[in-house]
């Protein structure tokens, strides 16, 4: 008579001789399978994961730049400075003034977008007009405005905020981040694509339009330091 333990050993031998069977048998398939199996295309799997919503202005900035002329984007740069820049603003993030003559209010919004919707050269101010960030707001003259006089009404004492400084990247070589918040500049290539643009801080992708996908704001620019003790 058996032992009971050398029932269970044979038991336990018949079921791994029949799950070595099944394995052997299932082999030359998988290896047939994985053989004959095309790998999906990684360009067409890429752009069907991919969202162009990753912000509130990704697909936007796209569409924006799909719409600028390609005469504009070929023209030769006017070198517009920084300095020019902030010139025309009270301070930064200010909305500049107008420094050319204006067309009759009752059509002003029209007027202006003509020009400075999608670029093209002045022959007035001899330069390439810049692209407004946001031509959905067509009132233009409720923040811009021409400047009347030279000189102050009322002398005061006011000072503007020092400029940001550029190319802060954290890494050599890394994108550098968004010296500006985005109301109102939400639409990157507005600022940063085409002739019309600031020389120091023209794009030199202007077709990758998830341009928040590698730049992300950071107007404090000091290091995050967790205290002691937390």
């Amino acid at each position: 008579m058996e032992k009971p333990k050398q029932k269970a050993d044979q038991k336990v031998g018949k079921i791994f001789l029949i799950f070595a069977g099944v394995c052997i048998v299932a082999l030359p398939f998988v290896v047939f399978s994985a053989l004959s199996s095309e790998p999906e295309d990684m360009g067409r799997a890429v752009v069907q994961t991919q969202s162009l919503d990753f912000d509130e202005k990704g697909r936007t900035i796209f569409e924006s730049y799909d719409l600028i002329s390609k005469e504009y984007l070929k023209g030769i740069s006017t070198e517009r400075t920084l300095s020019g820049y902030y010139s025309l603003r009270q301070y930064i993030g200010s909305p500049p003034y107008i420094p050319h003559r204006l067309e009759a209010e009752k059509k002003a919004g029209i007027e202006c977008l003509v020009c400075h919707a999608k670029g093209g050269w002045t022959e007035e101010l001899k330069r390439h007009t810049p692209i407004t960030p946001h031509p959905e707001n067509t009132s233009c003259r409720q923040c811009h405005v021409p400047m009347s006089k030279d000189k102050l009404f009322v002398e005061s004492n006011w000072m503007s905020v020092p400029p940001p400084r550029l190319g802060r990247s954290y890494l050599p070589g890394g994108p550098p981040p968004i010296p500006h918040d985005l109301q109102m500049r939400g639409n990157c290539i507005a600022c940063h694509v085409g002739p019309g643009t600031v020389t120091s801080i023209r794009t030199e992708h202007p077709s990758r339009g998830n341009c928040r996908q590698c730049h992300v704001p950071d107007l404090y620019g000091e290091p995050f330091q967790r205290k002691s003790g937390s």
